[in-house]
Formats: C-alpha cells, sequence, structure tokens
C-alpha cells in the first residue's frame, strides 16, 4: 500500500514472484509427536497442540502437552542414565559429540527446510542457525579440554591440594520458538559434554526441528539410553521440571516475565539456574556513520527474522545532523524488503511465529500513532501474494520518538523500528540507558573514541560497534544486564558453562 513519508516522497511495498526458486517442503505434515523418554518414544495421554506453519497457515504437527508424570519418567531415566554417563572417560564422552556433529552436518539443509517450515524465517537466516547450533557442539568439544582441574603439590608441608569439576546429575533447557535448534544446542552439548544428563523442552510453538533430530539421533544411536530426553508441553510441563528437586539446574531463554518466574522457582528450591529474557535494544548511527556499508547491516539487525529476535534493533538513535539522510535510506530500504514464504530463495522476511504475534504489531503501531509518533514506513498492509493465510507484516519505522513512548519502552518482538533524535554521543548513552533491558546496543561510527566511549558507558552485555546483531562465538558467554537477564552464570560458551554444569571439589592430602 502507497503511503507517504514525512518529507512527502512517495514508497511503496515492492512484490516478487515467491514461488520462482521454491524449494520441495522435507514434509507436509509431521504428524503427533510422541516425547522421547530413556531412548524410547512414548506418546503421553494428554492433550495435544497444534503447530501451524506461519506462512500458509496449514497445520504440519500436533504436540502433547505433556505433565508431571511425564516429565517425573524423564527425570527417572535421566536420573539413572547419569550413574553410568559421568563415569565415562571424556575422550569416550567427546566421541558422542563427534557423532552428534557429523548428524547435524548431514541433516544440514533438512534442518533449516523444517526451521523455515515451522518458524517463518528465511531459508539463508535458517542455515545460519543451523551452522551456528554446529559452532555449539565444537565449542563443547573444546569445552572439555577446560575440565581440567589444578593441583599445587607440597602447599604446605607434605600437603598436597586439588581442585576437580564433578557433574551435577541432570539438566533441563526450555527454548524459545524463534531459534528452535541453536538455542537448544546452546545447552545440550555442554550439559553432556561434562558428564550430566539432559532434558529438552522445546517451544510448543516450534517443536518440530527438535523432534526431527532426536529421531534422527535414536535412528544412530548416538547417545545411551536416558543420557538425552525431550518432553514436549507448555507451562504445566515447565512448571513440573521447577518443581521436581532432582533437576540440578535449569537453563531458559524467553521473555523477563516468564524468567523472572523460573528464576524465583528455581532459587527458592536451590537449583541452577540461567534465564535470558527481553530485550529493547538500542542502535546508535553517528553523522560520520560510513551508510553505503552500514544501512543493510542496519537492516539486517531490525528486520532480520522479522524483528523476532532478542539481538534485534528496536530504537535506532540518529544525531540532528545525520537525521534526515539516516532516515530516508533506512525507510527506502526497509520498503523494498520482499516478504514471502522463506522457503523462496528470494525471500527477504518471513511472517511472524503466529496471528495473534501479528496483532500485537499492530496494537503498538496504533499505540505509536497515539503517543504523536510519525509513521513513515506503514507495515500494516504488507502480505505475501501466494500466501494470504500467512502470518506476514511488513516492517514499520516511526520517526519523532522518544524514549517514555510504549513503541520505545516495551519489547515488541517484531518489524518495527524507532527513531529516536539525540543531541550528542552522551545523550544517545543516556537515552539506551534509560531501558530496563539490557541485551544489546550498537554503534555506527568511524571514530575509535566514540566507539571505545560508547563501549564502556551503555549498559548491555552485547556491544557491537558496526555490527547490528552482535551475537557472540559459540566460545563467548552470551550477556545481558538488567531485567534481560536472571542468573550468575550467563548460556552459552566459555566458562561460564564449566562453572554452570559443574561443582568445583577441593582435596587437601596427607600422606604418611
Amino acid at each position: 500500500m502507497p503511503w507517504t513519508g514525512h518529507s512527502g516522497y512517495l514508497m511503496s511495498w515492492r512484490r516478487v514472484d515467491l514461488m520462482k526458486g521454491f524449494l520441495s517442503e522435507v514434509s507436509e505434515n509431521y504428524g503427533t509427536f510422541p516425547n522421547y523418554i530413556d531412548g524410547q518414544f512414548t506418546e503421553p495421554n494428554s492433550s495435544k497442540q497444534h503447530v501451524l506453519n506461519p506462512a500458509t497457515g496449514r497445520q504440519i504437527a500436533s504436540v502433547p502437552l505433556s505433565g508431571e508424570e511425564e516429565v517425573g519418567a524423564a527425570v527417572d531415566a535421566a536420573s539413572l542414565a547419569f550413574e553410568k554417563w559421568s563415569e565415562r572417560p571424556v575422550q569416550e564422552r567427546v566421541q558422542f559429540l563427534f557423532e552428534l556433529k557429523r548428524l547435524v552436518r548431514e541433516e544440514y539443509e533438512n534442518l533449516a527446510r523444517i526451521i523455515v517450515q515451522e518458524n517463518g524465517k528465511t531459508i539463508s537466516e535458517a542455515r545460519g542457525e543451523v551452522s551456528r547450533g554446529a559452532e555449539n557442539i565444537d565449542a563443547a568439544i573444546g569445552a572439555l579440554y577446560h575440565l581440567d582441574g589444578r593441583k599445587t603439590p607440597d602447599i604446605s608441608r607434605g600437603i598436597d591440594e586439588e581442585m576437580q569439576h564433578e557433574p551435577l546429575g541432570v539438566f533441563a533447557a526450555v527454548t524459545p520458538f524463534n531459534f528452535p535448534m541453536m538455542i537448544p544446542f546452546w545447552f545440550l552439548p555442554y550439559a553432556v559434554a561434562t558428564g550430566n544428563t539432559f532434558i529438552l523442552k522445546p517451544s510448543e510453538r516450534t517443536p518440530v526441528t527438535m523432534n526431527y533430530l532426536f529421531r534422527k539421533m535414536h535412528e544412530r544411536s548416538i547417545f545411551p539410553n536416558g543420557v538425552v530426553n525431550l518432553v514436549n508441553g507448555a507451562r504445566e510441563t515447565v512448571d513440573a521440571l521447577l518443581r521436581n528437586g532432582r533437576i540440578a539446574g535449569v537453563s531458559f531463554v524467553g521473555s523477563t516475565a516468564v524468567a523472572k518466574h523460573i528464576y524465583e522457582e528455581c532459587t527458592k528450591r536451590k537449583k541452577r539456574v540461567q534465564a535470558q529474557a527481553s530485550a529493547k535494544n538500542f542502535v546508535i548511527v553517528m553523522p560520520d556513520a560510513k551508510l553505503n556499508h552500514s544501512i543493510p547491516n542496519i537492516i539486517n539487525s531490525f528486520f532480520g527474522n522479522a524483528g523476532q529476535r532478542c539481538l534485534a534493533g528496536s530504537n535506532l538513535v540518529v544525531m540532528e545532523e545525520n537525521h534526515r539522510q539516516v532516515l530516508e535510506k533506512f525507510a527506502n530500504a526497509a520498503s523494498e524488503l520482499r516478504l514471502g514464504y522463506g522457503l523462496s530463495e528470494e525471500t527477504d522476511m518471513g511472517p511472524v511465529i503466529t496471528w495473534e504475534q501479528r496483532g500485537r504489531v499492530i496494537s503498538y503501531i496504533e499505540k505509536g500513532l497515539d503517543a504523536g509518533a510519525e509513521l513513515v514506513l506503514d507495515g500494516r498492509e504488507g502480505s505475501a501474494e501466494d500466501f494470504p493465510d500467512g502470518n506476514f507484516i511488513g516492517p514499520s519505522v516511526f520517526d519523532g520518538v522518544s524514549v517514555d513512548m510504549a513503541i520505545a519502552r516495551d519489547e515488541i518482538f517484531g518489524p518495527l523500528a524507532s527513531v529516536i533524535t539525540a543531541s550528542s554521543l552522551d545523550d544517545a548513552i543516556e537515552k539506551a540507558n534509560t531501558s530496563t533491558y539490557g541485551n544489546m546496543a550498537a554503534i555506527y561510527t568511524s571514530d575509535a573514541k566514540s566507539a571505545r566511549e560508547f563501549a564502556s558507558k551503555v549498559d548491555a552485555g552485547n556491544v557491537g560497534i558496526n555490527i547490528g546483531v552482535p551475537a557472540p562465538a559459540a566460545t563467548y558467554p552470551f550477556g545481558g544486564y538488567k531485567d534481560s537477564f536472571f542468573g550468575d552464570l550467563h548460556g552459552q560458551g566459555g566458562q561460564d558453562y564449566i562453572q554452570f554444569y559443574t561443582e568445583r571439589k577441593v582435596i587437601i592430602s596427607r600422606w604418611f
């Protein structure tokens, strides 16, 4: 639908034949998923929830909503398996991870296409997700070589002292819809590499990828029975995991409201917990930024995965002197994004996850208008011609936004950008630091002094300098400040995982 921006220039949605270059689907419908417990597929006697393809609106699977009984069975199996698994030598455990990596490599394209089907992201984004998941297997293999303790002979006369890492037992992970493979692989490889056993509760919105992968792992007998388990479900399943006293720790990625709940329930039961939560990320563009290079990167930050990622840009902060130039380039580039089913190689942006989420984004567009912000690009009429039943909504761009407006303050999790004007770098940093969240912040500049000052002063756990999606490599922890993280040890790689999944035991010995 054509629209007129604040300066009077006209823009419209770019359309494309979405069937051109279309890839065949892995399957039309995956049926009902059983749980995977103790090396067996078992279908719980529970209600089921449909899984819909966000682009087509068609049902592609059904997922059971497991309860206390199913969670208890998974914990029984994992607890029993822990006894033998934790005693396996490190060099034996690492071989299982090498087998897992071979499987992911062989299933690379199938996994990517399944992610598109259930999540809605583009095929290139899905392939990138599978690659990042595989990198976490590599990092977990490397982490095994950081399990070494340390020893000090003769710390006192005739007395030796040593420290060693010991696994704790059963760990669980509750993972989100937006990265159905990558985020489970933040946790599974590390948990089992360090000698623990594992239970995964994938998102009930996007359970297909990991259920598919668990079936492939079963066919290859990659892990002994009970070492890895999968329990499908929703909130009742999560609460059953939190209540179970034999689970040593829980990892979570999702909204702040749920993260707080999980954190509180785990800490009062003395469980270990790491809970990555919501975000409202600021991206600052300085007047000396190289826009020809920066704008495509910024567009990907704001509208990649339809804005449904915790590292997505949300508030674009510009200075008074470059405001008009940045806004015009940014809005024009956003208007050129091609909406469609992600299995087409020509699609730039897919749908949001549900029709309800589409409605939520629209409600925030209306809130922005009510607050007096100027809607420069209206995505409400964005659609994909060949897929009228999909959850499509185009990118939207607001100008004249202040940090107290709901569109600048709340996590929306969709393709909506707010442009905020600052008087200086210090003012921009101050605006960014007003957020209750602190997941990511980025700056685009050619000045090293500005970049250094920004990185030092901004309250965010992941900082990008001329990078709009500063996703840490698998060997680094995924940061997060303020209400974007609950716990002490962050998700993903590095020493945080060794500390999270093991306990340090100190042994002081003397021999006569």
